[in-house]
């Protein structure tokens, strides 16, 4: 790993501003930290690899017992859902047909909260978007065969406000394993670098037929099947063992590949954004103390659930005390 990712006193330094003279903080003791972290959890390399390319795959990161707590809570969710059974190896696209995204997940069950808190994906989340980040979303993409593959996009902003820095970025934890033949994941390396949304035709094709002309022809489910969908050029498939993380830049381009095995693909999906954004997901929520209370000794996870986010006000006014977690730069 070059000194350059390694030292901060190689970056160029800027005069503190105004705020952080008041606040006492800088971004670049953020970004020692930061780095500091990075290197203590042996995840130099990752870092280069998410820098270059613009996603890089953690191996091993969850344990058994925490996929196999995270498997039966969303598939109880999915059943719940359907009223009835489904068998997570065999199932059919009559039992559970193509993509169905399970949304607020982190209050359904402790794993979750435990997958939010897991060092090393949070740590390069946290160089991507800052100390200051916010949880945005935890979900799971379940997915039966059949259907329709996941467009390929990227999760930061519309063409044109885009940039190098990371507004967004994702965690995809792998809960099954990922092939093609199962739906994984698949990724066009570098095209973080674009700072701009796929166009019609570097995305999934059917010979000519670009993926939205597929859809206004309003084919039966039998057609929709027997299409062969051919993936973007320089798109990468990414084959997971159950347990992995892929974490990477919200401006890289990503999609997924439809099931053509029986069974179910199950992931979980930890979108961040900083702390000047919108999340997906409302914050908060006062409904589950017990969540909080069990984190009370961990700051960083009432940071992560917006708890010292400035803006947010009703009638009652801004809290000025917050302002003095905002962050002054883009790592802290």
């Amino acid at each position: 790993m070059s000194e350059t990712l390694t030292r901060p006193a190689t970056r160029q330094r800027t005069p503190l501003s105004v705020v952080s003279r008041r606040l006492g903080r800088s971004d670049e003791a953020a970004f020692q930290r930061i780095m500091d972290n990075i290197a203590e959890l042996g995840l130099n390399e990752n870092l280069l690899e998410l820098l270059s390319v613009g996603y890089t795959v953690v191996p091993g990161v969850l344990s058994q017992d925490r996929i196999d707590r995270a498997k039966a809570a969303i598939l109880r969710r999915v059943e719940s859902k359907l009223g009835r059974p489904i068998d997570p190896q065999t199932a059919t696209s009559d039992d559970f047909a193509g993509m169905a995204y399970q949304h607020y997940l982190l209050f359904e069950d402790p794993v979750f909260q435990e997958i939010l808190m897991e060092p090393r994906p949070l740590a390069l989340m946290t160089y991507l978007l800052g100390e200051s980040c916010v949880l945005s979303s935890m979900g799971s993409h379940f997915r039966g065969p059949g259907g329709l593959p996941l467009a390929f996009h990227a999760d930061g902003s519309a063409t044109g406000l885009m940039s190098k820095t990371s507004m967004v970025a994702n965690c995809n934890y792998a809960l099954t394993p990922y092939s093609r033949e199962a739906g994984a994941l698949a990724i066009v390396p570098r095209s973080h670098l674009a700072e701009r949304q796929p166009t019609a035709h570097e995305n999934w094709m059917v010979g000519d037929r670009t993926m939205a002309e597929v859809i206004s022809q309003n084919l039966s489910e039998e057609e929709i099947d027997a299409l062969d969908w051919q993936c973007p050029p320089g798109a990468v498939t990414l084959d997971l063992k159950p347990g992995d993380a892929v974490i990477w830049h919200g401006n890289t381009w990503h999609g997924g590949w439809r099931r053509e095995l029986p069974g179910v693909r199950m992931n979980l999906a930890t979108y961040m954004c900083r702390q000047h954004m919108l999340p997906q997901e409302r914050k908060g929520d006062d409904r589950y103390p017990e969540v909080f209370n069990r984190y009370s000794n961990e700051p960083r996870f009432a940071q992560l659930l917006g708890e010292n986010t400035y803006n947010g006000w009703r009638e009652e006014g801004p809290d000025n005390s917050g302002a003095r977690m905002a962050p002054v730069g883009i790592f802290d």
